[in-house]
């Protein structure tokens, strides 16, 4: 067994590999950033060591001192995690070349299933079937554009050495098809150093399973059944869950049989995950489901397959790394219940899910349920890395039981003051098509509007914060007695601010809400609350066509200049903050009086980057 381990990662992930090298006995040398220093995982390791500043290109992409600090901490192997150089075939090579053990895929079955065109081809080439597209070599965008109308819309643009719902774009009508190839080409650049895509047929109703396969050094090879991340936001997934829903034992036979043909088709050793799109309207069938790409990784996701199996995957990676058999064979793997997990985003659904960043005075979590998490309470989100706080991982005897329990634990969950996907996530779980298991990718849009809280308090909310300002007003009489008069209505009327604004209402309690801090926590939500200021302005003044920065973050676009007439709705630039891309466009008909955006300049939330004027002057 592998006696010492260095964790080419940060956050979440990191955390969890140094629980399980904790329990096999294995030292354990974190890397980070200097802005990383304080953070758990840095504290939980045997032993860290800071690897440079807080982009990740100077530090945790940073091979050379990667290696370097293996050296000097005189690490055995290194774990890449998810993310970051996890499937970068040279740097797995230059782990190995230097002495190491590389507890990944082989560098060989990273490169050949790393490229989506390529791999595409293999997996024809070995019989599994894969979705209609364009994988070819000419990337001019006349030819792309010809080879989408051919395939005929709506398609998928993905960059070829994509991952993670970067560098995708649905394109529903050839008018869009050249401004979302140019975005995602762009963003594909930055993400992956390379803007090549290819195009695929969009599927009407897609599902999206993938099934969890593992390899060892002595050419064994199984499945640990499939999940279904359907649940995506942004063709990021949201909610995953194992098993899949609406699988019978034909269709599973066949899916995860294909799996293990695709992984030993580059002779995998490892962890990896085979990702299917399935054609979801007629329910799941072995003839709908096609190969989409191959993660020579572990996966986010991965434990619901962890608890549906009772299995602990990060050990099945120490120990096949270590040259060990696998822990089980195909046999005696078998289904146990139900799981879902739920990715809690620092994002505001209200405003679009615009990343949020800042302090975490308030993380908590309902006991009882799993919490994957790389931060927490006291400690800070910063814009320099993916804006995932933590996992919540729930178990159930049944689908609808583990739906309950995640509903609960997303409800459950308080943070302040980032902003979070709480609230979303506990009305996803809640709602009844999920309950029902009618999924599929295009679930979110469809029901946007039942999902996404508004920016506005509920009348039970300020009711509840009016209850929280006055909480002895049924014990003490001179409160009670507040506003009395001869014949008035029983009802006492407060005022108290929510989120800012002021309200005048009744007092009442909400039953599953809690008070922290001025902050009341219900259902996923949070809403900071007091008692209503005397010089509070009754409400705001029309915009004046100042576009403030909405997040902090990256100019990466500007293509207007000062005077010029812009229409409403005109793109004026484009920021980028964790990985996403933001666009600012114009409020109104008009002129661009004032630009201070300047590309490739870092601004903060609530800067001025332009203004626009209805007239000449």
């Amino acid at each position: 067994m592998i006696e010492s381990l260095l964790i080419a990662n940060r956050g979440e992930i990191a955390r969890r590999i140094t629980r399980t090298a904790r329990a096999l006995g294995i030292r354990t040398i974190a890397v980070h950033s200097d802005v990383d220093a304080a953070m758990p995982f840095v504290r939980e390791a045997d032993e860290a060591v800071c690897i440079g500043t807080a982009p990740a290109a100077d530090s945790y992409l940073r091979q050379d001192r990667l290696l370097d600090a293996a050296r000097a901490t005189g690490a055995q192997a290194i774990h890449p995690g998810y993310g970051f150089l996890s499937e970068n075939a040279d740097f797995a090579e230059a782990v190995v070349a230097a002495g190491l053990v590389w507890v990944g895929a082989p560098p060989a079955a990273i490169r050949a299933m790393g490229l989506k065109d390529a791999a595409k081809a293999r997996m024809i080439a070995a019989g599994v079937p894969v979705t209609p597209g364009y994988l070819g070599e000419d990337q001019s965008p006349a030819r792309l554009k010809t080879e989408a109308d051919a395939i005929g819309y709506p398609v998928l643009i993905k960059a070829v050495a994509g991952g993670g719902g970067k560098g995708m774009r649905q394109v529903d009508a050839p008018g869009d098809f050249a401004e979302a190839l140019a975005s995602c080409q762009r963003e594909a650049a930055a993400s992956f150093g390379d803007d090549r895509v290819l195009i695929e047929k969009y599927i009407l109703s897609p599902r999206h399973i993938e099934v969890q396969v593992f390899g060892d050094m002595h050419g064994q090879v199984v499945h640990l059944f499939e999940r279904d991340c359907s649940l995506q936001r942004r063709h990021q997934k949201v909610i995953e869950e194992a098993p899949a829903p609406g699988m019978d034992a034909a269709t599973r036979a066949a899916v995860c049989d294909a799996a293990v043909r695709a992984a030993k088709a580059v002779d995998y050793v490892g962890a990896g995950t085979i990702e299917f799109i399935a054609d979801g309207s007629e329910g799941l069938r072995a003839d709908r489901i096609w190969f989409m790409e191959m993660n020579t990784r572990l996966q986010v996701e991965h434990p619901v397959t962890e608890a549906i199996t009772e299995q602990d995957l990060v050990e099945w990676q120490l120990r096949v790394a270590s040259g060990e058999p696998l822990p089980k064979t195909q046999d005696a793997l078998s289904i146990t219940g139900w799981a879902m997990e739920a990715r809690l985003y620092a994002e505001n659904p209200a405003t679009g899910f615009l990343p949020s960043t800042g302090p975490l005075d308030v993380l908590r979590f309902p006991s009882g349920v799993r919490i994957d998490s790389g931060v927490e309470e006291g400690g800070d989100v910063t814009p320099y890395y993916d804006p995932m706080i933590a996992k919540l991982i729930v178990q159930g005897a049944t689908r609808a039981e583990a739906a309950s329990r995640l509903a609960a634990a997303a409800g459950g969950t308080r943070v302040w003051p980032v902003r979070t996907n709480a609230a979303f996530l506990a009305r996803a779980a809640a709602h009844p098509d999920f309950v029902a298991g009618r999924v599929d990718t295009g679930f979110i849009a469809r029901h946007a509007d039942a999902l996404i809280p508004t920016a506005e308090p509920s009348p039970a909310i300020v009711a509840a914060a009016a209850a929280a300002i006055v909480p002895a007003a049924g014990n003490d009489p001179w409160t009670a007695l507040r506003g009395f008069r001869s014949n008035a209505t029983p009802a006492m009327r407060v005022a108290v601010e929510v989120a800012g604004q002021p309200y005048l209402t009744d007092p009442a309690s909400l039953p599953d809400a809690a008070v922290v801090d001025g902050v009341i926590f219900a259902r996923g939500e949070a809403w900071p609350f007091g008692e209503r200021r005397a010089d509070h302005l009754a409400g705001a003044s029309e915009g004046d066509g100042a576009l403030l920065a909405p997040m902090p973050g990256r100019v990466i676009a500007v293509p207007v200049v000062e005077g010029l007439r812009v229409a409403r709705g005109e793109r004026l630039l484009v920021l980028e903050a964790m990985k996403m891309e933001q666009a600012l466009v114009a409020p109104f008909d008009g002129v661009v009086a004032e630009l201070k955006a300047v590309e490739g300049a870092q601004v903060t939330e609530g800067m001025v980057l332009a203004r626009i004027v209805t007239g000449e002057d």
